[in-house]
Order: structure tokens, then C-alpha cells, then sequence
């Protein structure tokens, strides 16, 4: 039995489990088996002699965006229209058959937009070069998954399981469990939490799946045994997406003013150009980008070319960026904007810049 059988088993014995008290460490178990097998299935295989034609674009710019979605949705319309590539587009499916990077110019920043041929139902397990298109996707900061509007939901569930099964995780954050294999001692485990989806039982026999039986185990919020497994096998991707509905102009209002009430979508038009500024400011806010203008000394401040940096970054950041040196010879810098009490304060290298903020630093 290969390895696509023992999956397709093991996900029809726990469609088929009822899930109560009495059947949550058999499920623990199939769960831990199903994502063991994914992995090996993703692992390239010893024997093949000539390599594969990936078709992964160097990283270019402040930020990486892939869409990703099914065949003749509208992926390559819409890079045509953000940015200067002409991506081939037609009205038959797998026009695009290798990845095409765009640069989108946006308030400063060059953000590399990829666009990767369509997925197809079971692009995990290989078809449709569906492994090359996930590898890029992983490589990614956001991921825009195009959909078309006049299919409703099940374009959306399809993808969204094709990638769980790679191990991308969209619009969720890390479990914050502590896991650390040791060399002896047994399993040690504890919560700080009260635990209503895992048991310390539920968490030894997951980690004896994996013959893992020396281990340090500290759950620090309510994890269900998948979030668990992730935290274990360790690989896994966590990525904001946004779910982008085109081809609205072909639906009723109605059915527009519910898709884009839901969480972390927008609906557009490709076709009659609807909706597409509202986009790059989702993008925008999805991707945590910060512009950082510089000032010389007795001069005004440069606003024509700004640093782009990920939201949250201190002083040091800023001096990496200008250069590698400036680090070291740091005697203190001047700071003007939305950051400081007052402007401009005399601030040190852990102070933390926010967007359009203004810098002078003054060396040693």
C-alpha cells in the first residue's frame, strides 16, 4: 500500500469516527499518522536520479505576495492591471504555465507580486505541478487567494485544504506551546491553562507516535491536538491571507454585500477595474510595511526615497539598513513623528519607529 492509499484510509476512518469523549485519543492518533504520511509525501524522493523543474523566482523587493488559485479565475488579469508584466491571459484554463513575478510600486515600496499557475484538486499529492506552485507560496509573506465570485464557497474550501495539507497555515498565529525533546526523564507535562481539547494522555500518545519519549511539554493557551502535531513536526508556514472574490460585475448585489462582509476578504472586478485601490490598502495592512524617511543634518528631510521596513522595528533596524557599520558607532539619534512624546526626541537604538517617521542619527 503506497503512501496516497494510507492517507485516503486514514482520512476515511476518521470522516467515519464519532467524535465524543471516547473516541478523542483514537482520533489523536489517526491525526498524528495523517500528518506523519503528508510529510513523507512531501519529502522528495531518494531514488529520483534528474531533478525536477521548479519554478521559484529570486526574492526582489520589500515584500513577496503569491496568488494563488484555481484555473481561469482572473490571477494573470490582475497582475497585468497592478503592475508593468503582461502576464498571457485567455479564456481557457492553464494559460499561465510557469510563475511570473510583477512589482507592484506602492507608497514607496516594491512589492514582488508572483503570479502561479492555477491549483487543481489534489495539488498536494503532485497534480497540476501543484507541489512547485505550494513550494513558492511558502517563500511568501502574504498570500492572495484569488476566487471567482460566480462559484460561491467551495473554491475556497478546496484550497484552503490543499494547503492545510502542505502545512500552510492561513490568518493563524503559532500555539504558544513550549516543546523541547530531551535525552532522558520521561514525558514532563504541564499547562497554565485549563485544557479542554488536549489531556496529558491525548499529548504521550502523540508524542510515542512519533517515538518521541523523553520531552518537556508546556501548554500556554487551550491547543487542539492538530495545533499540537504542527508544533512538533515543526515546518509548518503561518501566513496572513486574503481571500480576493473577482468577476463581481457577474453576481447580484446581494450576493457582493455578503462576500465582502466576511473576514479578511475583498471583492473586486478585473474586468471593469471595480475595487482595486481598496485591495493595495488591504495588502498594504495585511503585509506590516513601515516608511522610514532620513534627514542630514541642517537639511530637510529626503521623502523622495524612503526605507521600508517590517512594522515594529527599533532604531537598530534602521541603522542595519543605511549600513552595517553604523550599528557600532551609534552615539544617539533625533526622531520625529507619530513614535515620540515630542518632536523630535533623542531617542536610543531600541526605540521603536513607526510608519513616516523621520530619522537623524549622529555617530560617535
Amino acid at each position: 500500500m503506497g503512501i496516497l492509499e494510507k492517507i485516503s484510509e486514514i482520512e476515511k476512518e476518521i470522516a467515519r469516527t464519532q467524535k465524543n469523549k471516547a473516541t478523542e485519543y483514537h482520533l489523536g492518533l489517526l491525526k498524528a499518522k495523517l500528518a506523519k504520511y503528508r510529510a513523507q509525501l512531501l519529502e522528495p524522493s531518494k531514488s529520483a536520479s534528474s531533478k525536477g523543474e521548479g519554478f521559484d523566482v529570486m526574492k526582489s523587493g520589500d515584500a513577496r505576495v503569491a496568488l494563488i488559485g484555481f484555473p481561469s479565475v482572473g490571477k494573470s488579469i490582475f497582475l497585468s492591471l497592478m503592475t508593468s508584466t503582461a502576464s498571457e491571459a485567455a479564456s481557457y484554463e492553464f494559460t499561465t504555465l510557469t510563475c511570473i513575478p510583477g512589482v507592484i510600486e506602492y507608497k514607496g515600496a516594491n512589492i514582488q507580486l508572483l503570479d502561479l499557475p492555477g491549483i487543481i484538486e489534489g495539488a498536494a499529492q503532485g497534480k497540476g505541478r501543484g507541489r512547485q506552485v505550494i513550494a513558492v507560496a511558502r517563500t511568501a509573506d502574504v498570500v492572495i487567494m484569488m476566487l471567482d465570485a460566480t462559484k460561491g464557497e467551495v473554491q475556497r474550501s478546496l484550497l484552503e485544504k490543499e494547503l492545510e495539507s502542505v502545512g500552510i497555515r492561513l490568518n493563524k498565529h503559532k500555539p504558544n506551546i513550549y516543546f523541547k525533546p530531551k535525552k532522558g526523564g520521561g514525558i514532563s507535562f504541564n499547562s497554565t491553562v485549563t485544557l479542554t481539547q488536549c489531556s496529558e494522555k491525548l499529548v504521550q500518545l502523540i508524542l510515542h507516535e512519533y517515538k518521541i519519549f523523553n520531552a518537556e511539554v508546556l501548554f500556554r493557551e487551550d491547543c487542539s491536538p492538530d495545533e499540537f502535531i504542527d508544533v512538533i513536526v515543526g515546518n509548518r508556514v503561518y501566513m496572513p491571507c486574503l481571500y480576493v472574490y473577482n468577476k463581481i460585475d457577474q453576481i447580484s448585489m446581494e450576493e457582493v454585500d455578503r462576500l465582502a462582509r466576511k473576514p479578511n476578504s475583498v471583492v473586486i472586478s478585473c474586468g471593469m477595474k471595480l475595487n482595486l485601490d481598496y485591495l493595495l490598502e488591504m495588502l498594504w495592512e495585511y503585509l506590516a510595511l513601515t516608511c522610514i524617511y532620513t534627514k542630514k543634518r541642517g537639511q530637510r528631510p529626503d521623502f523622495t526615497d524612503a526605507i521600508i521596513l517590517r512594522k515594529g522595528a527599533s532604531v537598530e533596524h534602521v541603522c542595519h539598513r543605511i549600513h552595517r557599520s553604523l550599528a557600532s558607532q551609534f552615539k544617539y539619534a533625533l526622531v520625529w513623528g507619530t513614535s515620540t512624546k515630542y518632536s523630535p526626541q533623542r531617542v536610543g537604538l531600541t526605540h521603536t519607529m513607526e510608519h513616516e517617521d523621520v530619522i537623524q542619527i549622529v555617530k560617535k
